[in-house]
């Protein structure tokens, strides 16, 4: 659907162009923002570089499963039905810590998995995986790498001024989205339907 909405986008700022007299101008914007969007793309390729070989480092140095041995126990309090996947959700919440979120998706992808099985019921959304899902998206970000990047390649004076305001709204949006999706769960139990 959204290929569909660019392009009428694309289209009609093209023909509007045309119709206005601009074609020239048209022409000349659309080669700018291409020849721009490249210099981003190399530039940013370099910061997400450097930021996965942090990763590395602290994988290598145990960091990513010394701090998913940590989370461990108070994350087996928020999904309580899936004690085998505590340890993928686990590794998943400590890699986007790290602002490595490609790294954490086969995590969340496995955890998702065992997930289901523990459930036993395929294609039910369980409330482990509504939490799960809630979270995740909400995740604790020490390093927002993708930010960080951008900023260094807009020429920014101060790229890791926004670490710690990051930090704590993560942290604050975590907390509000465990506590909203446990009050989801009492509120509407998920009740088996008869047949």
């Amino acid at each position: 659907m959204m290929n569909y909405i660019w392009a009428a986008m694309m289209i009609t700022g093209l023909v509007w162009g045309v119709i206005a007299g601009r074609a020239d101008a048209v022409a000349a914007a659309m080669t700018e923002g291409a020849g721009e969007a490249v210099t981003l793309c190399i530039t940013l390729a370099g910061s997400y570089m450097l930021w996965m070989g942090v990763l590395n480092v602290a994988r290598a140095a145990r960091m990513v499963e010394g701090l998913a041995r940590i989370a461990k126990k108070p994350l087996s309090r928020l999904f309580p039905h899936s004690q085998k996947a505590v340890v993928p959700i686990a590794l998943n919440l400590a890699a986007n810590f790290f602002g490595a979120g490609g790294a954490a998706t086969p995590f969340g992808l496995e955890a998702m998995r065992e997930m289901s099985e523990a459930s036993g019921k395929s294609g039910v959304a369980t409330d482990d995986m509504c939490m799960f899902l809630a979270v995740n998206s909400a995740a604790i970000e020490l390093i927002p790498a993708g930010v960080l990047s951008l900023r260094a390649a807009a020429g920014s004076q101060d790229v890791f001024s926004v670490v710690a305001p990051t930090f704590v709204c993560s942290l604050i949006c975590f907390v509000a989205a465990a506590a909203l999706m446990k009050l989801a769960c009492r509120m509407f139990p998920y009740r088996e339907k008869k047949r």
